[in-house]
């Protein structure tokens, strides 16, 4: 089974506010398109993947992507980012209806192909299922097999919400990679020590952080 993933950008002049005690203004969207450029990468790289498409409605970060091999989708209909996930599955189901999908962040600069993998094959035997962040708060990836619906509920607590709408929690071990997003100073430090894609690493290099 290969999936495709559907992975959202917000403009990146507004993405990752709560890195402002770690990056300035002025790096801050440089470090949200490295994050996604390294995701991506990793993503297109993973056996278990057939495609990406981003959804995002920012220039720079659509033309950056698109380069690397993603389908680029509108952000519609402006209506937050679980609209916008339901909108891109639609798309996607609208080419190719059996195909199974599944939401990714795009907050994933560690990630590593053959941990994506584990994750959705352990995924493809649930009609629908999600991975918890590290935090083990958020959601870092919610599955939906051939002909269920999505049905994304990210934000606050959205472990508890996926749990609550019927998703399966995966629960697997040796798949931080895929665990590890990055909102804070705290998490680029970690995703540092696991190691991060190229784009990350340049990006990161430009800032001044304890132990890195």
């Amino acid at each position: 089974m290969q999936w495709t993933l559907v992975v959202p950008l917000k403009p990146l002049a507004q993405a990752k506010s709560r890195l402002a005690d770690t990056a300035d203004d002025g790096l801050r969207p440089d470090l949200a398109l490295a994050f996604a450029q390294d995701t991506v990468a990793a993503a297109l790289a993973c056996p278990a993947v057939r495609d990406v498409a981003v959804v995002t409605d920012d220039a720079r970060a659509g033309r950056e992507l698109a380069a690397l091999g993603a389908a680029i989708i509108p952000d519609e209909p402006g209506s937050g980012l679980n609209a916008a996930l339901a909108h891109a599955a639609g798309a996607v189901r609208s080419a190719r209806p059996e195909s199974p999908v599944a939401a990714l962040n795009a907050d994933l600069p560690a990630l590593r192909p053959p941990e994506l993998t584990r994750v959705l094959d352990a995924a493809a035997e649930f009609p629908r299922a999600f991975l918890p962040d590290a935090a083990a708060i958020g959601t870092t990836l919610l599955a939906a097999a051939p002909g269920r619906q999505l049905f994304p509920a990210f934000g606050v607590d959205s472990r508890a919400q996926h749990r609550a709408s019927g998703a399966v929690e995966l629960s697997l071990a040796a798949v931080d990679s895929v665990r590890q997003d990055v909102d804070t100073g705290d998490d680029l430090r970690t995703a540092l020590a696991l190691g991060v894609g190229p784009h990350t690493a340049a990006a990161a290099a430009r800032l001044l952080i304890p132990g890195q």
